[in-house]
């Protein structure tokens, strides 16, 4: 989320609700994309008037919801997600505080995001939950295979199928089991209604109703301690 679409590549808090509301869309897991300009006062006031403009929402997030952990991005901010000064320390943090930790892997970014790097985390802090986001996808390159053989290793380590091809899905969910996979939408790189619907046609036929249930919600909601209601 950020105060301006900043070209398509980021949403605003109003244009996030609308595309929740038209997909049927109770919840969502949502960070900030930075703003690309020098100065972040006018992005921290943003953030301020949202939380002004929707008490009862925020009033949630804190009182019923929490906030869970923490992502890093090392393709958009161009570090090693397993840098010992800049990311380990975070890393420390997040498990001592009981967090969920959440990574941007992709082969965008193929020597920053690296699955390995991820698996190098999760067997240092086996008992950290970690969100592996697009699950190596992310460009033309794949290291979606890697990436689940990592996780078949590495137990803690849950995949977010979003901004990736669906045969990839389908061998995640195969491989690892339907609890260790879950629906991401990409949002707003992707459309949020569209990616539901691709998800629904892919799982349909493919596992059962509640595999189905879990992975298009499920899963994270017990992750994230939440009733799946």
């Amino acid at each position: 989320m950020s105060p301006t679409p900043e070209g398509g590549v980021s949403i605003t808090i109003d244009e996030l609700l609308c595309r929740m509301d038209a997909a049927g869309v109770d919840r969502a897991v949502t960070w900030l994309q930075p703003p690309y300009r020098r100065d972040l006062d006018e992005a921290n006031a943003y953030i301020h008037r949202a939380t002004e403009d929707h008490p009862d929402l925020v009033r949630r997030c804190l009182q019923e919801y929490g906030f869970y952990g923490v992502k890093l991005n090392g393709a958009q901010n161009a570090f090693f997600i397993d840098d010992p000064h800049l990311s380990l320390p975070v890393v420390e943090a997040v498990a001592l505080a009981g967090g969920i930790l959440a990574f941007h892997v992709g082969a965008d970014a193929f020597e920053q995001t690296h699955p390995f790097r991820v698996a190098k985390i999760a067997r240092t802090h086996p008992n950290l939950p970690i969100l592996v986001v697009h699950m190596g996808g992310v460009g033309h390159a794949d290291l979606t295979r890697a990436t689940i053989e990592f996780a078949a290793e590495c137990p803690n380590l849950t995949l977010i199928g979003s901004a990736v091809r669906a045969p990839a899905v389908l061998a995640a969910i195969r491989t690892l089991g339907a609890e260790r996979v879950c629906f991401g939408s990409d949002t707003p790189f992707d459309l949020m209604h569209v990616e539901l619907a691709r998800y629904r046609a892919l799982l349909g036929g493919e596992v059962g109703d509640d595999e189905k249930a879990a992975v298009l919600g499920g899963n994270i909601a017990r992750l994230f301690g939440l009733s799946n209601k």
